[in-house]
């Protein structure tokens, strides 16, 4: 990096920071490791302005989806993906909450994906001629997201028949039908002790994963809170720490506390500058947090995952506490709280009804 660093030095033309940024920046879906080195000194120090490296990885990732999209049908794609564009760009302006990229982009991967069926299953290459019955199929092939799925299809189909694609919306009649339930498994009591003795008596365990399973297990932590975790969010004073939205300070219990104490000298030890708790070797040059994959893979040598962990402690306190406190407590919206509280029925207390 210093050697590559000298010769954009020494080529000719400004040298200024903001341009020798956007010089060591490569093309790709990538910046490249120098480039955000330098993005983070520069703008950590106020001498350039940060580039928006995420933003055109967004977009080209974007344009990877209308370019997989069968040419018949792609053209409509596009002109729904620049219709996205514009609206978030607007939101942007107003002031109002714009879609976030990665929405954009899942929406136009369900499009394609829906293309491809068309095409590949369906002998359709016309969006006119594309009915309820070929809706209901698609949809079929991954029931667990088919009300995420059916949003994008209506929504695309009111622009489709809008600017007269198609004579009838084929979505309109359809239905999520989606049971509200919590379906995936939780652990017993034995399995939790056994992950609990895992992350507080094995020496040999990694610090990010002891974290990670012990907020999941005890205080319902999702991956996302974890990632955003930073230094200045704890206050060792008061044995607290902020997590994602909640309204209060967490107070960990002894365990997750000693943990959190193994991953800030794991931090320390690498000599790092950036302001996260969970820091990885990728990251350590960065400011950057570090990626949701890593946090899904980190439980990977204990066997379980993050999703499992924080439902199990959920279901737990909404069977024990009001359902309304644990809101209050992790920061959930009421309707995201009741799949947890759907066909939990404690077979002790029926006897005393």
């Amino acid at each position: 990096m210093i050697s590559r660093l000298g010769r954009l030095l020494a080529e000719s033309g400004a040298a200024t920071p903001q341009a020798l940024l956007e010089r060591a920046s490569r093309p790709g879906r990538s910046a490249g490791t120098l480039a955000r080195a330098l993005e983070d000194f520069f703008t950590d120090t106020g001498l350039a302005f940060p580039a928006d490296h995420a933003a055109g990885r967004e977009a080209a990732r974007r344009q990877r989806r209308i370019e997989e999209t069968p040419a018949p049908l792609r053209p409509a794609v596009a002109r729904y993906a620049a219709a996205l564009t514009t609206a978030q760009q607007r939101a942007r302006r107003a002031g109002t909450r714009p879609r976030a990229d990665r929405t954009l982009t899942d929406e136009l991967a369900v499009l394609r994906d829906l293309a491809r069926f068309l095409t590949g299953q369906r002998a359709k290459t016309d969006w006119a001629t594309v009915q309820d019955a070929d809706l209901e199929a698609f949809l079929a092939l991954r029931p667990a997201s088919r009300a995420r799925r059916l949003t994008t299809l209506r929504s695309f189909f009111r622009r489709a028949r809008a600017s007269h694609l198609v004579l009838a919306d084929p979505a309109a009649g359809l239905s999520a039908r989606k049971h509200r339930g919590y379906h995936p498994r939780t652990l017993t009591v034995a399995e939790q002790r056994r992950l609990f003795r895992r992350w507080t008596t094995d020496p040999a365990v990694h610090p990010h994963e002891a974290l990670a399973g012990l907020l999941a297990l005890l205080h319902a932590t999702p991956s996302r809170e974890l990632r955003s975790l930073t230094t200045t969010d704890i206050d060792a004073a008061a044995r607290t720490i902020r997590l994602g939205r909640r309204p209060h300070p967490v107070p960990p219990d002894p365990a997750s506390w000693d943990a959190l104490q193994r991953c800030l000298d794991h931090r320390e030890r690498l000599g790092t500058r950036n302001p996260h708790v969970i820091v990885t070797s990728h990251t350590r040059t960065r400011r950057t947090p570090a990626s949701d994959q890593y946090l899904v893979r980190v439980l990977d040598p204990a066997g379980i995952g993050t999703r499992d962990l924080r439902a199990t402690r959920i279901v737990d306190l909404i069977a024990s506490l009001d359902p309304k406190l644990v809101c209050e407590a992790l920061g959930m919206d009421p309707a995201g709280i009741l799949p947890y509280a759907a066909d939990q029925v404690q077979d002790t207390r029926l006897a005393n009804l």
